[in-house]
């Protein structure tokens, strides 16, 4: 290999004796009485001790800043300190020739490589390529490459061919804000970058291929979230000819758990078939479309139990109680748990528990005390029990008792099942709901799905038989450990359909044509039925790691506010090219 004969990771005490070279970064050198330095160096693949004892080499290394790159030629000899916290602990090297092949000519560094986690996150992404060289980092984006790979070659043993989609393309409504590229040939006019490679997938059906897929780059102007990088991410896109719904899990509940098995943090995934739970039972029984079924915690509702008790928050509205059995948690926590649901939620939580002689006591026990008995039996209540309670609109009591179900796991480990990746498939999502901002009605999640009970039940809707909210459709969710891992959906793939599904939502025939001109010309023709699914190879590759942060797995990764700190991006431009494309700057009013 060019400027080695080894890497930093791979002499071992059979080497002893070897003249060897090696290279990488100086990343520490300590000097001992004048005389002579230990050095470890650092490459890709790991470190090696070396021992510098000649006068001129000696004066030669301590000349230079930490982080310097350098090639030694030296003889491998036993260490008398061994270390075995190094693969390469039980040698060193002894050099009688160094040449510096690129010398870091600062004297302090932003922060400690080996410790650069700990730094400060816009240092960490002003400085990344300095990040990357801590090993503990770098190895996350090790990992992402090897998932890639796997992902890649599971999909083609099943069939699925790779093919990349365009780039750059036409802006279409798909639920986020589209970047957007001025076209210099076409003045006034613009590109989209893809929010997803929906259009084009579908079309490659249309056009006769069966099994389609590709690690596509996807671009959203969306805020940042811990799970959500801004600007663009990367995800498993797929899609199958003549499939349904259960065509698309079969595929994925092969794919996935080998993968999530061999390289996540926990070696227990999921086996086939994963669990199916319905949208509105998610939201009863867990308060959240995005459960973690790690754990066993439940929400109930108890609206009828508690319906008359002078509790004042309790009338009127709909009550979620979360029980909590073998509790041992002490008031303060109780009290912790309350407020910090309550930042999360918006909504306030209270709570009771039954204590060791099996009376109800605590919190808001003074108000059950008539009806304690029925309380005790209707919920099952054993002793040291806890039961934390949501109330408000049924929306908000039940995200509330899911802000709960996760508190409460978190903080009670017999109720947490912590070391494993546990799957399900949430079903029958909402075909459409009432929007925040319009107070209309509106596409719920993906406009291209098919309604359960096709073009009947839409044309029932229209004409007032069926109420629209009640419409679900062939759309999925792929969830583990309480992350969203992926959205799919049965395509509607019929032009006569998607009309009257878009007539709902006061778009004719005449917008559909517009806004999606390809795709539904193309339907046209003849398309047949077609499903798919698109995970998140970022937020895979994140849970597989057991990292909080998104940041953490991607190599260059923007800020939370969608700027890139190493490059100084997004960036100002030379008028020069702004003429070229017909664009004028103008100040804000």
């Amino acid at each position: 290999m060019q400027n080695r004969t080894h890497t930093c990771n791979e002499l071992r005490i059979s080497d002893v004796g070897k003249e060897v070279r090696l290279s990488g970064w100086m990343e520490n050198v300590r000097e001992v009485g004048g005389s002579l330095a230990f050095v470890v160096l650092r490459d890709f693949y790991g470190t090696t001790q070396l021992v510098v004892e000649d006068a001129d080499l000696l004066a030669q290394v301590t000349s230079l800043n930490k982080e310097s790159v350098i090639s030694i030629t030296g003889k491998v000899r036993e260490r008398d300190n061994k270390n075995p916290r190094m693969d390469t602990g039980d040698i060193e090297v002894v050099p009688d020739q160094l040449e510096v092949l690129g010398k870091c000519r600062y004297n302090a560094l932003p922060f400690q490589i080996s410790r650069s986690k700990e730094a400060d996150e816009s240092l960490r992404l002003k400085y990344r390529y300095l990040d990357l060289r801590n090993p503990d980092v770098k190895k996350r984006i090790v990992l992402r490459s090897q998932v890639v790979a796997a992902l890649r070659s599971a999909m083609i043993d099943e069939g699925f061919l790779e093919i990349t989609t365009p780039i750059l393309t036409a802006s279409s409504p798909e639920g986020a804000r589209d970047y957007l590229v001025p076209a210099r040939k076409h003045p006034g006019k613009f590109y989209a970058l893809p929010q997803a490679p929906q259009q084009f997938k579908q079309l490659l059906m249309a056009s006769g291929f069966d099994r389609y897929f590709q690690i596509a780059p996807c671009f959203r102007d969306e805020d940042a979230r811990g799970d959500r990088s801004p600007g663009e991410f990367y995800q498993l896109d797929m899609e199958m000819a003549f499939a349904g719904q259960e065509d698309v899990f079969s595929v994925l509940e092969k794919v996935l758990p080998p993968v999530f098995a061999k390289y996540g943090t926990y070696h227990i995934a999921s086996e086939a078939p994963f669990r199916r739970i319905p949208y509105l039972e998610a939201m009863e029984t867990y308060g959240s479309d995005k459960p973690d079924l790690r754990i066993d915690l439940m929400a109930q509702d108890v609206t009828a139990l508690m319906e008359g008790c002078g509790f004042a928050p309790f009338e009127g509205q709909r009550i979620k109680a979360v029980k909590v059995t073998n509790f041992t948690g002490t008031r303060k926590q109780i009290d912790k748990i309350c407020a910090d649901t309550e930042v999360i939620s918006g909504n306030k939580v209270y709570w009771f528990k039954v204590d060791e002689k099996g009376d109800i006591a605590g919190g808001i026990a003074k108000f059950l005390q008539d009806r304690k008995e029925r309380v005790v039996q209707e919920l099952k209540l054993e002793k040291n029990t806890l039961v934390a309670i949501s109330a408000g609109k049924l929306s908000a009591a039940q995200k509330t008792a899911g802000v709960l179900i996760k508190q409460l796991g978190a903080m009670c480990e017999n109720h947490f099942d912590r070391e494993k990746y546990e799957f399900c498939w949430i079903v029958d999502f909402p075909m459409y709901e009432i929007g925040e901002e319009s107070g209309e009605l509106e596409f719920c999640h993906n406009p291209f799905s098919m309604p359960n009970g096709g073009l009947d039940i839409l044309q029932k809707a229209r004409r007032g038989e069926v109420d629209p909210l009640s419409i679900t459709a062939f759309q999925y969710d792929l969830v583990c450990n309480g992350v969203e891992l992926s959205s799919g959906a049965v395509r509607n793939h019929d032009p006569e359909i998607m009309v009257e599904a878009f007539s709902l939502v006061r778009l004719g025939e005449e917008d559909v044509r517009a806004k999606f001109p390809a795709m539904y010309n193309a339907f046209c023709y003849g398309a047949p039925p077609h499903a798919g699914i698109a995970p998140g190879v970022d937020r895979m590759v994140m849970l597989l790691a057991g990292e909080d942060s998104i940041r953490e797995v991607i190599p260059f990764p923007m800020n939370k506010n969608a700027q890139d700190l190493m490059m100084d991006a997004p960036s100002a431009v030379e008028a020069k090219q702004l003429e070229e494309l017909h664009i004028a700057l103008v100040p804000a009013e």
